[in-house]
């Protein structure tokens, strides 16, 4: 009886082989890794109290008592940074998380059951949902509400599972035919045994690659709307806010408004750059 092999069996060693062959993947591997420390280890790693501020100390330029400078009311910036890349990454991956949930539950669904439901899901929910701008959508729902890190997540991620739905009912319309799932249906298995526990293991290789492109598009989502006023708020600090608050003195503080910038522009690269060496590591006809 064949069997597509889910991702826990795909086969480490072979993943790991074809990575290894990507160097950029692994840089971007790496730079994931270690913003994931970063965040996780904050307290330890900030010299300072993100929150603490000091008005002897305003707009000064990097040195060795601040590395990156201080902002406006004189608080720290590296400091402030390490727990942004906490707050940012956290809702990269709630929001992801959230997305790839109600991606794969509607994805599954609606290839299983094909025809009529197929179409009504498809139509009604994900091709309505994406003939609206997502970043102004995001904008008109995050506007009737109290901004707040809970609903930047909740928000982000209820707006963006459609790529997921669409991958998930590619798969499940190849899979649902297969030899595996049709004795496991002679042996009396319920639709609901069959989409979850047989047929949708069977398809997370392109949702855990979706999953991690997520991520780095998660992350820009977030400081896009902070940036503009409407995502976590003061004082917690995330890298969006914090670039929005280098603006007014970016003539006199460039340190303010490039250590951010650059922090997301890394953050995204690598979590590309991973994602797609992931992609052509998990895919079978590259590993030979």
């Amino acid at each position: 009886m064949s069997r597509v092999q889910p991702v826990s069996s795909v086969g480490l060693a072979a993943v790991w082989s074809q990575l290894q062959k990507n160097p950029l993947a692994l840089a971007g591997g790496a730079v994931v890794l270690l913003l994931a420390a970063a965040a996780l280890a904050a307290p330890l790693l900030a010299p300072y109290d993100p929150a603490a501020y000091d008005v002897k100390r305003i707009l000064l330029p990097p040195s060795g008592a601040h590395p990156l400078g201080t902002d406006q009311i004189g608080r720290d910036v590296l400091s402030r940074m390490i727990y942004g890349a906490r707050v940012s990454l956290a809702v990269g991956f709630v929001a992801v998380g959230i997305a790839t949930l109600i991606g794969m539950v509607v994805g599954v669904v609606a290839g299983y059951y094909g025809g009529t439901m197929d179409m009504l899901i498809m139509l009604g929910g994900v091709d309505v949902m994406l003939t609206f701008p997502r970043f102004f959508l995001l904008l008109t729902v995050i506007a009737m509400l109290q901004p707040s890190i809970f609903v930047i997540m909740a928000v982000i991620g209820v707006t963006g599972w459609m790529g997921v739905a669409r991958l998930v009912r590619a798969e499940v319309l190849s899979l649902k035919e297969r030899d595996f799932v049709v004795s496991a249906r002679a042996l009396g298995a319920g639709d609901v045994s069959l989409m979850f526990q047989h047929i949708l293991p069977n398809a997370l290789v392109p949702v855990l690659v979706s999953a991690v492109l997520g991520v780095a598009g998660a992350v820009l989502t977030e400081a896009a709307l902070s940036f503009l006023g409407l995502g976590v708020q003061p004082p917690t600090p995330t890298w969006g806010n914090i670039l929005t608050e280098g603006k007014a003195n970016i003539e006199i503080a460039w340190w303010l408004s490039v250590f951010p910038g650059m922090a997301i522009l890394v953050t995204v690269l690598a979590y590309n750059l991973f994602g797609e060496g992931l992609r052509d590591a998990l895919d079978p006809r590259l590993r030979q």
